[in-house]
C-alpha cells in the first residue's frame, strides 16, 4: 500500500510541472503579440526623430513626395483616370436605371394598348365574319349556285319518241334523243367495231384502217355504250370485189336492225359513209335507215334530209399527212391561169342507184325548159378562152380514159397527181354541179373541191343547187364563188373584177378549211362528230393541258427588291394584291354562253357555242367560222371595259382590276443566274405565280436555296431539252396572261406593269420589249432576220412578252408539227415561230413597249444567241416557216406604245419614228 501511495505522490508532481509550464508560455506569447509591435514602433519613431525630418524613412512624408518618385507618377495619373471613369459610369448608371423605368413604364402602357386592339381587332372580325356571312346569303338568294344534274341514262330498251310522218321527215327534234345527250355529258361517243356486222368484212382495208385510228386518238370516243350520246357506224366504203356486190337494201337493213344498240328505229346513230374516189357505192339509197342520220358524200333530193344528214368531204389523205412543204405559196396572188377545167361529160354510164332514168337538168325547171346549161357553158368558156383576153385553159374530153362518175356529172380527167400540177397554176378552179338536179351532193364535186382547196385555188361552182360539205355550218361564200348556171355568161366578168385583197383572204380561208376539216382522217372524223355536237348544242371538251410534273425545292430567306428595280418613277404599280393567287375568270365559268365582261372573251358567232374561254381548241363548224387568221377559225378581240385618268391607270387598263399574270420563265442549267432573276420578282404587284421551265435533264443543285418572293414557284420538269417547252399550255397557268421571260432578261417592274396595261388592251397581241424585224434579200430572193435598230418592227421577242394563253394551245397542239421540228433541230427560232402563228391568226402586227432593245444581264454565262451560226439558222427559220404558211404573215410596223413617265430621252433622228401616248 505505500508502494501505490507513493507512487501516487510522485505522480502528483508532474502534473503542477505542466500546468506551470503552460501558464508561462501563454505570458510570453501575450508580451510578444502586444508589446512587442509597441516597443518596435516606438524604436522607429525615435530613430526618425534623432535623424531629423529629412533622415525619415517610415513616419508620412508631406503631400505630393510620393507622387515625385519615380516610375510611381504614372500609376497616380492611372488612378486619378479610373476615379472619374468610376465617377462617369456611375453617372451612367444612374442615367440607364432611369431610362430603364421609364421604358418599363412605356412597356405596360403599350400591353394595355396591345390588349385594346387586340379587343378591337376581335370586333373587326366578328363584323365582318357577320358581313360576308350576310354577303353570301344575299348571292345565295340572287344567285343559286348551280350543280350538275344527274344523268339519268335512258333504258336499253326505252320505247323512243314518236315516230315521224315519213323517213323524210326525220329531224333533230324529232328523230334525236336529248336525253342522252344531256349538256353536262361530254358528248360521249360509241363507234361499232368493223367485226361486229356482216358488211364490215367488206370494208375497204384502208377506210377501215384510217377510221380505227382516228377513233383511236379521238377524245369523245367511250367504251360505255350505256352512257353513249351518239353510236357511229362505218358503212362505207366497200372494195370493189368481183363476184360480191354490196348487201342488198333488204339484207342491209337486217344488218342494221340486228346492232346491239339499234334499239328498234336507231335513233341516235349515225352512219358513216367515206369514199376515196369520185364513183362512190350509195348503197343507202332505198334503205330505211330509221331515226340513223347519214353522213356521206353522195346524195340525191329525195334522200337527203336537210339539218338531220351530213355531207361530207371525201377521204383523201386516208393515212398519209399531208406535206406542206409541196403546198404551193398563196402569193402571188394572181397565177398563170385565170381559171381552169378539165372533165368530161359521160351520159352513157348508167346509174345503179336510181330505179327510173334519171331526169336531166332541163325537166327540174318550171315552165319551158331552156337551153342544156351544160352546153351553153361548154360554148361561153370555149369562148372566152378563144378571146385571148386572159390566158384559161378548158378541156372538155379527157386525153385518157375519164374516171366513173355519176350520170349527168363530170368525170375527172388523167391522175390526181396530173390535176395537182395544172390547179397550182390556176387562180381559179371551175367546178360545174351535176345536171341532174336531184343529185344534190356528189362525190365528184368533193374530190375537185378537196384538190382546189389544197393547192390554192379560189373554186368556183358552178350550180347553186348543190350542196357542198357541212354547208349548214361552213360559209362557204368567204372560201368559194357560187355562182347560178344561168350566169355563165357573166363569169368571166365577175372573176375578173375581184380585187387582190380579196383573192388573198379567199385564198387563206379555203387553206384554212381545208387543214381543219378535210386534210386528214382525223379532221374529217372529228368534224363529224363536231358538226353533230354542235347541233346538240353540247359544249366541247376543254382542250387538254399539259400536266406540270413539279421537282421539289426548298425556299431560302426572303429576297429582298433590287433599289434600282423599285425606281419607278412617277408610275403607280396599282396595290399589291394582299389575297392568295386568284385564277382568271375564264376558269371560274361553267356553261355560259355569253358574258357581260366581252373584254375577256373571244369573238365568236351568235348560237349556244364558242370555242373560247372554256373550250379552247376544237374542231367546231359555227357559222362564223371564217379565217380571221385563226386555226381555230376565231378571232380575239382586244379592248379594256374603259376608264380614264387615275382610274384608268389603277385599274390596269379598265374598270376590272381583278387581273393577274403568271411569269414562265426558262432556264437551262444558270442556277445563280435564275436566283438572281427570280429574286427581282419580289414585290411585283399583279403576279399570280412563277413557272421556271426546268429544260435540263439534270436536276436542281441538292443545296440550291429558291428565294422566297411571297408567291408560289412551281419547278416544272420537261421530258426533253426542247425550246417548244416555252410555249406549253401547262395547267399550272391559271392566268389568261402570261409574261414569257429569259431567266437572263433584265425588266423593271415599272416597265412589267406598263406592258401588262398595254396588253390588256391589245389581248389578241404579242406586246412585249425587244422588237425584231424581217427584210427582203434582192439578191438572194429570200427572208432574212434583222436585228437592227429600226422606226419599223414586225416581231417582238418572247424571251420579254405577254401573250394570251390561248396561243400557248395554238402553238403546242394545232401549229404545224414540222415547224415545233425544226426548232428542235435548230435549238432557236421558237420566237419567230410564235410571232408568225400570232399573225397569220390576227393579221396584226406585235405591239412593242418601252424604247429598250436588248436586256442581257452583262455578267450573264454565254447564251445561245451568241453563237455565230445563230442569225444563219433564223434566216433559214424565216424561209421555212414561210414555206409551210404559204405567204409571209409577218407584217410591218411603225407603232411603238411608251408612257411619258419614263422620260425616255431619244436621238433627234429617232423621234419621229415613234409615236406616245
Amino acid at each position: 500500500m505505500q508502494r501505490n501511495g507513493g507512487m501516487a505522490g510522485n505522480g502528483g508532481q508532474p502534473w503542477v510541472f505542466r500546468r506551470v509550464r503552460l501558464t508561462w508560455l501563454s505570458f510570453m506569447l501575450f508580451f510578444i503579440l502586444v508589446f512587442f509591435p509597441l516597443i518596435a514602433h516606438y524604436y522607429l519613431t525615435t530613430i526618425d526623430e534623432a535623424g531629423g525630418p529629412d533622415k525619415r524613412i517610415f513616419g508620412p512624408r508631406p503631400g505630393g513626395e510620393l507622387c515625385e518618385a519615380k516610375h510611381v507618377q504614372d500609376l497616380c495619373r492611372i488612378r486619378e483616370s479610373v476615379s472619374e471613369e468610376l465617377l462617369q459610369l456611375e453617372a451612367k448608371r444612374q442615367e440607364l436605371n432611369g431610362e430603364i423605368a421609364r421604358l418599363n413604364l412605356r412597356i405596360e402602357a403599350c400591353k394595355r394598348s396591345i390588349d385594346s386592339a387586340k379587343q378591337d381587332l376581335l370586333q373587326l372580325k366578328n363584323v365582318i365574319s357577320q358581313t360576308e356571312h350576310s354577303y353570301k346569303e344575299l348571292m345565295a338568294q340572287n344567285q343559286p349556285k348551280l350543280s350538275l344534274p344527274v344523268r339519268l341514262v335512258p333504258d336499253k330498251d326505252d320505247a323512243g319518241l314518236p315516230p315521224p310522218k315519213s323517213s323524210r321527215a326525220c329531224r333533230l327534234r324529232s328523230c334525236f334523243d336529248y336525253a342522252r345527250c344531256p349538256m353536262t355529258s361530254g358528248f360521249p361517243v360509241y363507234v361499232y367495231d368493223t367485226g361486229s356486222y356482216t358488211w364490215g368484212e367488206n370494208l375497204d382495208p384502208l377506210v377501215k384502217q384510217a377510221f380505227a385510228a382516228s377513233v383511236k386518238s379521238n377524245i369523245y370516243v367511250t367504251d360505255n355504250p350505256s352512257i353513249a350520246c351518239l353510236y357511229v357506224v362505218l358503212v362505207g366504203e366497200l372494195q370493189e370485189t368481183p363476184g360480191s356486190p354490196p348487201p342488198s337494201p333488204v339484207d342491209l337493213e337486217k344488218q342494221l336492225r340486228e346492232l346491239p344498240y339499234w334499239r328498234s328505229d336507231g335513233h341516235n346513230h349515225l352512219l358513216v359513209h367515206l369514199s376515196r374516189k369520185s364513183l362512190t357505192q350509195n348503197f343507202l339509197y332505198n334503205v330505211s335507215t330509221g331515226r340513223a342520220a347519214v353522213a356521206q358524200s353522195t346524195f340525191l333530193e329525195r334522200q337527203y334530209r336537210e339539218g338531220f344528214d351530213l355531207v361530207v368531204s371525201p377521204l383523201v389523205h386516208a393515212l398519209s399527212e399531208p406535206n406542206f412543204l409541196e403546198v404551193p405559196p398563196q402569193v402571188p396572188v394572181k397565177r398563170k391561169y385565170l381559171f381552169t377545167f378539165q372533165g368530161e361529160k359521160v351520159e352513157s354510164l348508167r346509174s345503179s342507184l336510181l330505179e327510173a332514168p334519171p331526169q336531166s337538168f332541163e325537166e327540174e325547171m318550171e315552165g319551158d325548159p331552156p337551153a342544156d346549161y351544160d352546153d351553153r357553158i361548154i360554148g361561153t368558156l370555149k369562148a372566152v378562152q378563144d378571146s385571148h383576153l386572159d390566158q384559161v385553159l378548158v378541156e372538155f374530153t379527157c386525153k385518157n380514159r375519164p374516171r366513173p362518175s355519176l350520170p349527168t356529172e363530170w368525170a375527172l380527167c388523167g391522175e390526181r397527181e396530173e390535176r395537182l400540177e395544172v390547179l397550182k397554176v390556176s387562180t381559179f378552179a371551175l367546178v360545174i354541179a351535176p345536171g341532174d338536179g336531184q343529185l344534190v351532193a356528189s362525190a365528184g364535186c368533193g374530190m375537185r373541191l378537196f384538190e382546189a382547196l389544197e393547192v390554192g385555188a379560189i373554186p368556183v361552182v358552178l350550180g347553186d343547187h348543190s350542196k357542198l360539205p357541212y354547208h349548214h355550218l361552213i360559209r362557204w361564200s368567204e372560201a368559194t364563188i357560187i355562182v347560178p348556171k344561168p350566169r355563165i355568161t357573166e363569169l368571166h366578168f365577175l372573176l375578173r373584177s375581184l380585187s387582190d385583197n380579196d383573192l388573198l383572204a379567199m385564198r387563206r380561208q379555203g387553206r384554212f378549211l381545208w387543214e381543219t376539216y378535210f386534210s386528214t382522217s382525223e379532221t374529217v372524223f372529228g368534224t363529224i362528230l363536231a358538226s353533230i355536237r354542235t347541233s346538240v348544242q353540247v359544249p366541247a371538251a376543254p382542250i387538254r393541258e399539259e400536266p406540270a410534273q413539279e421537282i421539289p425545292h426548298k425556299a431560302g430567306k426572303l429576297a429582298g427588291t433590287d433599289a434600282n428595280l423599285a425606281d419607278n418613277g412617277d408610275l403607280d404599280l396599282g396595290p399589291v394584291e394582299t389575297e392568295p393567287p386568284y385564277a382568271s375568270p375564264r376558269f371560274l365559268r361553267n356553261f355560259t354562253y355569253t358574258a357581260s365582261d366581252v373584254y375577256r372573251t373571244w369573238n365568236r358567232p351568235p348560237g349556244p357555242f364558242h370555242l373560247f374561254p372554256h373550250t379552247p381548241f376544237d374542231p367546231v363548224l359555227p357559222s362564223e367560222a371564217k379565217f380571221l387568221g385563226s386555226g381555230t377559225g376565231f378571232r380575239p378581240i382586244g379592248g379594256g371595259s374603259g376608264g380614264s385618268g387615275r382610274e384608268f391607270q389603277a385599274a390596269l387598263g379598265g374598270n376590272t382590276p381583278r387581273e393577274q399574270f403568271t411569269v414562265v420563265m426558262l432556264t437551262y442549267e444558270r442556277e445563280e443566274v435564275l436566283m438572281n432573276s427570280l429574286e427581282r420578282l419580289n414585290g411585283l404587284p399583279y403576279l399570280n405565280k412563277v413557272v421556271v421551265v426546268w429544260n435540263s435533264p439534270k436536276p436542281p443543285s441538292d443545296d440550291l436555296i429558291w428565294p422566297d418572293i411571297g408567291l408560289p414557284i412551281v419547278v416544272v420538269r420537261t421530258e426533253k431539252n426542247s425550246l417548244n417547252n416555252r410555249f406549253l399550255p401547262w395547267d399550272a397557268v391559271e392566268t389568261e396572261a402570261i409574261l414569257s421571260i429569259d431567266d437572263d432578261a433584265h425588266l423593271r417592274h415599272d416597265e412589267i406593269m406598263f406592258g401588262f396595261r398595254v396588253w390588256r388592251e391589245a389581248r389578241d397581241r404579242i406586246v412585249g420589249f425587244p422588237g425584231r424585224f424581217h427584210a427582203w434579200d434582192v439578191n438572194h430572193q429570200s427572208w432574212l432576220y434583222n436585228s437592227n435598230y429600226s422606226c419599223e418592227l414586225s416581231m417582238v421577242l418572247t424571251g420579254a412578252a405577254f401573250f394570251h394563253k390561248y396561243y400557248a394551245y395554238l402553238y403546242s397542239y394545232v401549229m404545224p408539227q414540222a415547224i415545233r421540228d425544226m426548232v428542235d433541230e435548230y435549238i432557236n427560232c421558237e420566237d419567230i415561230a410564235m410571232n408568225f402563228l400570232v399573225s397569220h391568226i390576227t393579221r396584226k402586227p406585235p405591239i412593242k413597249v418601252t424604247s429598250r432593245w436588248t436586256f442581257r444581264c452583262p455578267g450573264c454565262p454565254q447564251a445561245l444567241s451568241h453563237d455565230d451560226s445563230h442569225f444563219h439558222e433564223r434566216h433559214k427559220c424565216i424561209n421555212f416557216f414561210v414555206k409551210v404558211y404559204g405567204y409571209m404573215p409577218l407584217l410591218y410596223t411603225q407603232f411603238r406604245v411608251d408612257s411619258v413617265l419614263f422620260k425616255t430621252r431619244l436621238p433627234h433622228d429617232k423621234t419621229k419614228c415613234f409615236k406616245f401616248i
